[in-house]
């Protein structure tokens, strides 16, 4: 659900502003304060909050917001982008002894770039290489891993007919 939905994006709410609230919720009025890769963002807003709560201005500009927004928004993505890449690097180290072997797996992805397929136990996901035409997302069917690279975080399956 996440994976279709995208990722989240900080943004600037004014005070005169409509808030733009929070999709998946059905919230109007919303800040979260909670995740790890968000204390930079849950700093800025306890600065605004003491700010607004002790009557005085706030210590950002509104460009300085808009700016601050972008960056977060930005390191975020960096951030998610680093993580998925050791997670595919983490899933080749855990196949790299099992080239050659079976699995059953469901199509996850399909497009000119490639398609792409998840094995049900352990589940990861890899390329589908060979033979896929006529292959739709959400169609089962049986793969053998032909490679993996730890380095490159790349897991390599072909078609399989039978055990």
């Amino acid at each position: 659900m996440i994976k279709l939905i995208g990722r989240g994006e900080y943004v600037l709410d004014l005070p005169d502003g409509t808030p733009p609230g929070h999709f998946g919720l059905a919230l109007k009025d919303y800040t979260h304060s909670t995740a790890p890769n968000r204390r930079f963002p849950d700093l800025l807003t306890q600065r605004l909050l003491k700010a607004a709560l002790a009557g005085t201005p706030s210590p950002y500009t509104v460009p300085e917001l808009t700016d601050l927004a972008n960056h977060c928004t930005e390191r975020e993505a960096d951030a998610t982008k680093i993580e998925r890449r050791v997670d595919k690097s983490a899933a080749a180290l855990l196949l790299a002894n099992q080239i050659g072997s079976r699995f059953n797996a469901i199509v996850t992805g399909a497009s000119p770039k490639g398609t792409w397929v998840r094995v049900l136990q352990p589940p990861i996901e890899g390329r589908l290489n060979g033979n896929v035409a006529g292959l739709k997302v959400g169609d089962h069917l049986q793969v053998k891993l032909v490679h993996t690279d730890f380095a490159r975080g790349f897991i390599d399956f072909e078609r399989s007919e039978g055990k």
